[in-house]
């Protein structure tokens, strides 16, 4: 049997596969980021209702004020941690995908197992990020 770590990387790469190029265009375009960031806020508050995987979305809100900020030129991302962020948020706001997120809590984990390890590939740079926001005025 698979391990987690072994399990969250097989989804990371899956993820990567499907929507790297679509990531690629999104974050390319201050619009189609825009829209990201809109999708993203109305699935997290569908999936926030769930107090079992409130603590879980932190990273995703992390990403979401990462782009915020980039967006708005205060604070800059890398074009390969921009477009990293984009595709774990391009799947989680994606409903079918890996497993569907039709299904109750299950659909939720390979969402979270792709936004897992986009956080640990771009560690550096959102502890800069949040290094950043605790120094801003």
């Amino acid at each position: 049997m698979a391990s987690l770590r072994e399990k969250t990387v097989d989804f990371f790469g899956k993820a990567k596969l499907l929507y790297l190029e679509k990531a690629n265009d999104i974050a390319g375009e201050d619009g189609k980021l825009q829209k990201l960031l809109k999708n993203v806020g109305e699935r997290l508050n569908a999936v926030s209702q769930n107090p079992k995987v409130q603590t879980a979305l932190e990273p995703i809100m992390i990403f979401k004020r990462m782009i915020q900020a980039h967006r708005s030129g205060k604070f800059k991302v890398s074009s390969k941690t921009l477009g990293l962020i984009v595709l774990g948020l391009v799947y989680f706001v994606t409903p079918i995908d890996i497993i569907p997120d039709f299904m109750p809590i299950l659909g939720f984990t390979d969402d979270l197992s792709v936004i897992l390890a986009v956080f640990n590939s771009v560690k550096h740079e959102v502890e800069d990020f949040l290094n950043w926001e605790k120094t801003k005025p």
